[in-house]
């Protein structure tokens, strides 16, 4: 084994393998040689290289939001490190562990002229848990270790992204046979006991959930088993409270509301205000659906608590408190409490569920081939035990109004909902999964991230079914976009562009299909095909014109 010659990089590969950090993503480049030598010459580590960065950071990030680990982001000097940003800041908010090593010049050669070279420190000052800005030479050593220490620390303790800027003069490639150091490892600190002031909160909740009438509990994006069944079961024998999760809540039980929109948005004013929870109590990540914001917003809960270990955001303008704690810990909390009132709450709302789940299907047969129509049989052919990735827009909200196998597991960026990751991420986690796992997106968001596919990693049994309604189809539904001067192109952004020659270029198998025959017929051989030799992608062309009136005379049709 050789190592770089360069006391950073040294410093950086020994500390992250004290820490058990060993997945790495490397985008090449010369300033980062150091880097790149003290990673691949070591074979504790699992390297995978990705050239286009932006493409490297979301493939990060899928593969720690399955495995929950950090992993590491090698890039060169300048504007390498800025095509991580919008995978940093989705990593921020969905509280995904990433660390960014990026390479830059000594300060004294920075601002010079010097080409590929930017002022890189603090680069990602808003949407990062730390910033470490190491010094070359030995003798800035103890503050490099300290300030490394800290950032990986953060990263893991804390589970978000952080940012090592790392400077290297040259001679860059030198190697030698032997570690010229051995960093101090400061052990990462574990924090599980329950203080005084939360144990008051939940004291303060109970009384609320007691005193409740109307009790909403909201759980918004969280990984699969968070909330056992069996808590589940015991909240569903509360006649005061009603369950609303969204699909990427990744929660199922026959009475629990999965289909939010479904039930909220035919709501007369009267059953609005039926709906108005006195006690507010919210889980998981961020929240998909713009109609329960609104409904909240408008009708706002006498009390709402938000239950986390890290974070809460005041999204409904009520929030009473945060309680830092485990889900499941304050659930049970509350559910060995009955309420003193009898309440119908539950029963109402229940009753406006099934109303409305009888009307579904009767509808869905009689409409014309459309993307509702098309995500329909998608989920009615997606087998069990399938991981889920899905891109933002279109493909999530349709994705809100269908009930999944609960076998199935279902993953979105929705820390900020931008589709310019969203291949890149899925391709990261089905690296880093035993299941075989499908990518339903629609056509911007497949093209906008076509690079994805710059990628030697991607498993044979990953499918990618892309929804091509040829532009952004989200603006067709969105209230008045249609009536913007030059809609087609710069709303919509109406295209004919197709995925088949991308698929050949990346050795993807590829079919398509252009309406409900075709449809069945391809979906049928998609999902059972017996060896997988190549990723699959299956390109699925609806109507523009017709597929925002579908969805809108849907929640006409339900109420």
């Amino acid at each position: 084994m050789q190592f770089s010659s360069k006391i950073l990089s040294q410093t950086i590969t020994q500390l992250c393998l004290a820490k058990e950090i060993t997945h790495i993503v490397i985008s090449p480049g010369s300033r980062n040689a150091p880097l790149t030598i003290g990673f691949t010459e070591d074979k504790n580590f699992k390297n995978f290289s990705v050239v286009d960065e932006r493409c490297a950071a979301f493939f990060a990030l899928g593969m720690a939001q399955q495995t929950g680990n950090p992993v590491a982001l090698v890039c060169t000097s300048g504007s390498a490190l800025l095509n991580y940003y919008p995978a940093i800041a989705e990593a921020f908010y969905s509280d995904i562990p990433l660390i960014v090593l990026s390479a830059d010049r000594p300060q004294r050669l920075l601002e010079i002229g010097d080409g590929q070279t930017i002022l890189q420190e603090n680069v990602y000052a808003n949407h990062i848990l730390y910033s470490a800005n190491c010094i070359e030479g030995e003798e800035h050593q103890q503050y490099n270790e300290t300030e490394i220490n800290i950032a990986l620390n953060t990263a893991i303790e804390l589970s978000g992204p952080v940012h090592i800027n790392l400077p290297f003069s040259e001679p860059l490639y030198n190697r030698v046979a032997d570690l010229q150091v051995r960093p101090q490892h400061v052990p990462v600190r574990k924090v599980s006991a329950i203080s005084d002031a939360i144990t008051s909160e939940i004291t303060d909740l109970q009384a609320h959930w007691a005193a409740s009438k109307k009790v909403l509990i909201l759980i918004g994006v969280q990984k699969p088993n968070v909330i056992s069944s069996e808590i589940l079961n015991k909240i569903a024998q509360h006649k005061n409270v009603v369950l609303m999760t969204e699909t990427t809540s990744n929660l199922h039980h026959p009475d629990l509301i999965y289909a939010i929109d479904q039930l909220i948005a035919p709501f007369s004013e009267a059953e609005f205000k039926s709906l108005q929870p006195d006690l507010l109590v919210t889980l998981g990540g961020m929240i998909v659906s713009k109609k329960i914001k609104a409904l909240l917003r408008s009708y706002k809960p006498k009390h709402h608590y938000h239950i986390d270990t890290k974070k809460a955001y005041d999204t409904y303008f009520s929030l009473t408190s945060h309680i830092k704690a485990s889900p499941d810990y304050v659930l049970n909390k509350l559910i060995a409490i009955d309420s003193v009132y009898s309440s119908s709450y539950k029963e109402t709302i229940l009753a406006i569920k099934h109303k409305r789940e009888e009307q579904h299907a009767p509808y869905l047969a009689e409409i014309a081939f459309s993307d509702f129509k098309v995500f329909e049989q998608i989920f009615k052919y997606l087998p069990k035990h399938y991981q889920l990735q899905l891109s933002n827009s279109t493909a999530i909200r349709y994705s809100q109004l269908f009930k999944l196998d609960p076998s199935i597991d279902v993953f979105c960026n929705r820390g900020t909902s931008g589709i310019d990751g969203s291949m890149s991420t899925a391709i990261g986690a089905a690296t880093q999964t035993d299941r075989p796992v499908l990518f339903v997106t629609g056509d911007l968001s497949f093209l906008y991230d076509s690079n994805a596919l710059w990628n030697n990693y991607i498993p044979h049994n990953f499918k990618i079914i892309i929804v091509n309604n040829s532009g952004g189809g989200i603006f067709r539904i969105l209230p008045k976009a249609k009536t913007m001067t030059h809609f087609n192109s710069f709303f919509e952004t109406r295209h004919d562009l197709t995925a088949k020659h991308l698929a050949k270029q990346y050795s993807c198998h590829y079919t398509k299909a252009t309406d409900l025959v075709s449809l069945q017929q391809e979906l049928d051989k998609f999902f059972n095909i017996s060896e997988a030799t190549q990723p699959r992608i299956l390109e699925i062309f609806t109507p523009p014109e017709v597929n925002d009136q579908v969805l809108l005379d849907y929640f006409k049709y339900i109420r």
